[in-house]
């Protein structure tokens, strides 16, 4: 049985994870190795992968898609600090509020919350 999937995205400057995925999104840092760092929370989850042709509405597939109980607020932090946005928020006909955005390593998250 499968107990976790942990997502490692490569970068060359682990203080830039810190300011998005701590500071706006609010995860904490769990494990600091110096070559690794790694954020989350106490939250339990299901396991999940998901394989997509599209991203939804004929956008671009995300790399990550991270459920947040706030997504307004997040907009809004996420737009105060410059971060850019390349899907704006929106209220999808499968039930969820959304946007996508680029993180400070380009990759595409999609940030919802199930309305």
């Amino acid at each position: 049985m499968i107990k976790r999937i942990v997502t490692n995205i490569k970068t060359q400057d682990l203080s830039k994870a810190g300011l998005f995925y701590q500071d706006i999104l609010g995860l904490e840092v769990l494990m600091d190795h110096g070559w690794i760092k790694t954020f989350g929370n106490d939250q339990e989850a299901k396991v999940q992968v998901s394989f997509a042709t599209q991203g939804g509405n004929d956008t671009e597939v995300p790399l990550l898609s991270i459920e947040v109980d706030n997504v307004d607020e997040i907009y809004q932090k996420v737009q105060k600090a410059g971060f850019e946005i390349t899907y704006g928020i929106a209220d999808e006909n499968w039930g969820v509020r959304r946007f996508f955005v680029k993180d400070p390593f380009g990759n595409l998250i999609n940030i919802l919350q199930h309305i």
